[in-house]
């Protein structure tokens, strides 16, 4: 009589567990697409034309008008994600009491679906000197001449407004949906206010996330590229801190700097993030996703 055949050991008697192995193809993703892109743009950026290991970043804070894009981008990004989220808000307080939701969703998600460049030529069309609304305008006489609202500081803010829009009304929707009904009906039926009821229940259920929220369109209007350059001043009032990068990298062919100036974006949208949540968890102590509170 043989012996049965051994057993072959299985990944939990070597002592790994199968289902944790499933993270292994999204880890790898990450690494080679972001990573792996980070670190050597890091490494990069030390390895100047001229100069010492620094010799990028001294550069870049040694020029104004450098510098200075700091500011212009953060002049458009953070006044773009704070109005986001202020009209997010309400309209998602109204939208998750309507009837045709669905639809609604659909209508004002739209722009995120057509991307930046179509609604920069879009904007272009409408918004532009011989555009619809100043035609409109002049033709009943409400003005003599047409507004300047694109190739300035306006355009790009418009655009931003337009395509960052759908992406926090989802997010702040999502939150205020979870929120369960019977507890601003409970607070309703002790006389509380609408006012009051979204004061003292929604808006602290809703302040972690919002604060996720802000991150998330603060860093995607921070990199605005394409809508600064046809709906802005590129030279001017809109240059913005990854034009610098794209001159760097396709005009002057220095990709060291490049990869510098992408480096100190990077370092900027960090520090406004590491901030936010960090005043988010003076607050609030749960899961770092932060949906309601």
């Amino acid at each position: 009589m043989t012996a049965p055949p051994a057993r072959r050991p299985t990944l939990a008697d070597r002592g790994i567990d199968g289902v944790t192995l499933l993270v292994l193809p999204a880890a790898l993703f990450v690494v080679l697409l972001f990573v792996y892109p980070f670190l050597y743009g890091l490494l990069l950026s030390f390895a100047p034309k001229e100069g010492g290991l620094l010799g990028n970043y001294t550069r870049f804070f040694s020029d104004p008008y450098m510098y200075g894009t700091i500011w212009l981008t953060l002049r458009l990004a953070l006044p773009v994600t704070l109005l986001n989220i202020a009209l997010s808000v309400p309209i998602a307080m109204q939208v998750r009491h309507m009837k045709h939701q669905r639809l609604l969703t659909t209508i004002l998600v739209l722009p995120i679906t057509l991307g930046t460049v179509l609604v920069a030529e879009g904007l272009l069309n409408y918004l532009g000197p011989q555009g619809w609304l100043n035609r409109t305008l002049i033709l009943f006489g409400l003005i003599e001449r047409p507004i300047r609202l694109v190739h300035n500081y306006w355009g790009v803010f418009i655009s931003l407004v337009i395509t960052g829009f759908p992406f926090t009304f989802l997010l702040t929707l999502s939150m205020i949906s979870g929120i369960d009904p019977a507890l601003e009906q409970a607070a309703a039926t002790l006389g509380a206010r609408a006012r009051q009821r979204f004061r003292h229940i929604v808006l602290p259920l809703i302040v972690p996330g919002l604060a996720v929220t802000f991150c998330l369109a603060f860093v995607d209007a921070f990199s605005v590229f394409p809508s600064a350059v046809m709906l802005g001043a590129p030279a001017g009032e809109t240059r913005v801190i990854s034009f610098a990068a794209a001159q760097a990298a396709f005009e002057q062919y220095d990709y060291s700097y490049a990869s510098a100036i992408a480096m100190i974006m990077a370092v900027v949208q960090f520090g406004f993030v590491g901030l936010v949540l960090t005043l988010r968890g003076l607050f609030y102590k749960g899961p770092a996703g932060g949906g309601k509170g």
